[in-house]
């Protein structure tokens, strides 16, 4: 019996040992199935989560740029590409498409290639082509509609993702292209109004988060996170674009037949600052703006600072009126050369010793009565002056690359400037700025900023938006005088060939040498009129400038393109005919 129970006991030890070795092993696995599942599970569920996860960005579509009176002039138009992986798609033979109610519908390959070949309206031939190439990347299809996407996607062909892509499109083309601007590569604004107006007009993209299968096949029942896309604001211009439109036929027809280099013309509204028309003769087409030159790119009706010449004789007159200086029928005796300061100041044609009033010296455009009745006033007044009626400086117009223009100090002036600035050389402005001289007086005397924006409407809806209350320039009484010489100039002056029939009328004309690029002297003119109207109230100005014209620059009238534009905005506004007669101060005496 002993030797039986001695003979046992290695088999037993053993049996023990291996039952302690194996409930060891126990505890190692399940230990570990703890760590995985416990404490590195999450972790790695996650990390397996972001590999299966695609991200897909949905592209916020940019803001519509709409006119005056709601007509697109820039839109944005979704789109969507197909690509596929052919390394994935090319090596399925079958697949699950999953119906709205959960179901499976189980198809092959070429049944899938048939039925997206359907939905995208290709033949299955070149849909296949693209599934089975050669590389990572395909393009399958391009340019679709965001519904045909969405059916594509449901499908869920193996190795088919897609790809949002925005285009803005200009359905009126070059009609106020350079005012509306364009968009680079990215789809942000690089010119015009896309670009001072990009913050608006850009929206904040969104994206959809879903998990897609080693095998290039969306996960059914997975989740999908979607964040939509927070679309730009809609912005509205003060351009009318019927009225750019004929502003931009009449100003480019002078230009061909004046043989000129360009020309603008600016409408303004002036009780409010409003820009209608802003147009020159290089119009870009913002769907294509390679098209054009670099600098016919821009807006030369604010990047273009020029000698205005005689539109300044405005300024002179609202200063030596306002500190009484002189009066309208002030006589002046004007002698054929004035002598001042050892300067000699001569007029645009010869004459003799004139006996005009101070009307008369607006009326027939002597720069040697400006001068004689600016030079009244002191060296810092006449500064003073310009500057009040925003000479000098940008307007703040809501466009890129406005001048401020060029106006020197007082104490640069040399012993010549200090009258020429009376007469509008020795000084350069952008067409801008002297049509909005010429609002300051249409609004009794009151300077806007000129608006190229429509203000938006209170988040309220109702309140109305603020309007810019301005800043006086010269008094209600003098600003009257200003106006009674100016329509003067129309209809006793050098310039009766304005007419706008049923209208009073005022203005005046501007001709200056320009200085040659190279700074080899003077090199041609510029020629410009700016005028109001009705003047018992003037409700628009409108401003016709052309570059370089060729021929007689004093036998060159831009009345027949002033006397169009200005019809074109009474009549499409509505202003009322004139019912009172014409003022018509004397111009001799």
């Amino acid at each position: 019996m002993t030797g039986v129970k001695t003979a046992n006991m290695p088999g037993a030890r053993r049996l023990r040992l291996g039952l302690v070795l194996f409930s060891a092993l126990l505890l190692v696995i399940a230990g570990r199935l703890v760590w995985v599942q416990v404490i590195e599970g999450p972790a790695i569920a996650a990390e397996g989560l972001t590999k299966r996860t695609t991200t897909q960005v949905l592209p916020a579509t940019r803001g519509e740029i709409l006119d005056a009176n709601g007509i697109v002039l820039a839109r944005s138009v979704l789109n969507y590409e197909i690509v596929a992986d052919p390394s994935i798609s090319a090596k399925a033979d079958s697949f699950d498409i999953h119906q709205p109610d959960n179901s499976a519908r189980h198809v092959t390959a070429e049944e899938g290639i048939k039925e997206l070949s359907g939905i995208l309206g290709m033949e299955a031939s070149m849909v296949k082509a693209a599934l089975t190439g050669p590389g990572r990347f395909a393009y399958v299809a391009r340019s679709i509609a965001p519904e045909v996407e969405e059916r594509v996607m449901n499908l869920g062909f193996p190795g088919i993702s897609s790809q949002a892509v925005q285009k803005r499109v200009y359905p009126l083309g070059a009609v106020g292209g350079n005012v509306v601007g364009y968009v680079n590569d990215q789809m942000h604004g690089a010119g015009g109004a896309e670009q001072t107006l990009d913050d608006e007009l850009t929206g904040t993209p969104g994206s959809r988060r879903f998990e897609m299968g080693a095998d290039g096949v969306l996960i059914p029942q997975a989740p999908i996170d979607l964040s939509k896309p927070a679309d730009g604001k809609n912005v509205r211009l003060t351009i009318d674009s019927n009225l750019q439109f004929q502003a931009q036929n009449a100003i480019s027809a002078s230009v061909a037949q004046l043989h000129a280099e360009w020309g603008s013309i600016i409408v303004v509204e002036s009780k409010t600052g409003k820009i209608r028309a802003m147009a020159d003769t290089t119009p870009m087409d913002p769907n294509n703006p390679g098209a054009s030159k670099p600098e016919d790119r821009g807006i030369r009706s604010i990047t273009a600072a020029l000698e205005p010449g005689s539109t300044e004789k405005a300024v002179t007159a609202a200063g030596a009126l306002e500190q009484n200086k002189v009066q309208p029928l002030t006589q002046l005796v004007v002698p054929p050369v004035l002598s001042i300061d050892g300067q000699g100041i001569h007029d645009s044609f010869d004459h003799g010793t004139l006996h005009m009033t101070f009307a008369g010296v607006l009326g027939y455009s002597l720069n040697t009565g400006s001068v004689m009745a600016g030079s009244e006033l002191t060296r810092q007044e006449r500064y003073d002056w310009l500057t009040k009626f925003g000479v000098g400086h940008q307007t703040g117009i809501q466009l890129p690359g406005e001048s401020g223009g060029i106006l020197a100090t007082p104490d640069k002036w040399d012993g010549r400037q200090q009258y020429t600035v009376l007469f509008g050389q020795g000084v350069a402005q952008t067409p801008l700025q002297t049509a909005m001289i010429y609002q300051s007086i249409a609004n009794g005397g009151v300077r806007l900023k000129p608006q190229i924006v429509e203000p938006a409407a209170a988040a309220d809806g109702k309140s109305a938006p603020q309007a810019d209350t301005g800043t006086r320039v010269v008094s209600p009484e003098t600003d009257q005088k200003l106006k009674d010489i100016l329509e003067s100039v129309v209809t006793a002056g050098e310039v009766q060939d304005v007419k706008v029939p049923g209208y009073r009328v005022g203005g005046k004309t501007g001709t200056a040498e320009t200085a040659a690029t190279d700074g080899s002297g003077l090199h041609g003119y510029t020629a410009s009129f700016v005028g109001m109207a009705p003047m018992e109230d003037p409700k628009y100005v409108a401003l016709v400038l052309v570059q370089h014209p060729q021929g007689n620059i004093y036998g060159i009238s831009q009345a027949p393109v002033f006397n169009s534009v200005m019809a074109a905005t009474l009549n499409a506004y509505n202003v009322a005919p004139s019912t009172t007669a014409p003022v018509k101060l004397a111009q001799k005496y």
